[in-house]
């Protein structure tokens, strides 16, 4: 370690928060997983996304290891979290891989997050860190913005409904 990081930062005050913050949203996405289960138009339009589809593969196939690896990556966590609740995998299963899971995401981004930080800051200063946040901030507000006008967008022009008496048939000629 560098003697950054022990000078002046909580090293495991900053650990217990990314711990409690991974076993937080993760135990919360599932119990979305599970409490969408039944919920119809909600349940099917989450089930459908490519992202979700591919999470539950994994883990009916891999079952908690698959939760707890999750963890290693990026973009995926969330999916298969929802995924396991969608499931329904058991609570006494899926407890143990999201706490083994979350220990291993405290861990990587307690010492990795630190050593970036140090890195960033040491070079660039703080500003740079203030002007990339905000970057990041305008992209996913426009990429929300975008998915939102999509969706209403989707669910304006529904063809599954079947044609009102006021409806013309444009595709005849008379």
């Amino acid at each position: 370690m560098t003697p950054w990081l022990t000078e002046g930062w909580p090293v495991a005050a900053v650990w217990v928060f990314f711990f409690l913050g991974a076993t937080a949203r993760g135990g919360g996405i599932y119990w979305i997983g599970r409490g969408l289960r039944g919920a119809g138009d909600r349940r099917r339009r989450l089930t459908e996304h490519r992202a979700v589809i591919r999470a539950e593969a994994l883990v009916t196939r891999f079952g908690a290891p698959a939760v707890t690896l999750s963890f290693l990556t990026v973009g995926i966590q969330s999916a298969v979290n929802a995924a396991a609740g969608l499931l329904r995998m058991p609570a006494r299963r899926y407890v143990p891989a999201l706490l083994v899971g979350a220990v291993l995401w405290a861990t990587i981004y307690t010492t990795v997050g630190f050593a970036v930080l140090y890195a960033v800051l040491g070079r660039a200063g703080w500003w740079w860190v203030l002007v990339a946040a905000a970057g990041v901030a305008l992209v996913a507000a426009s990429t929300a913005r975008a998915r939102r006008r999509e969706a209403r967008l989707l669910g304006e022009e529904d063809t599954t409904a079947p044609p009102t008496s006021h409806s013309v048939d444009v595709r005849s000629d008379s």
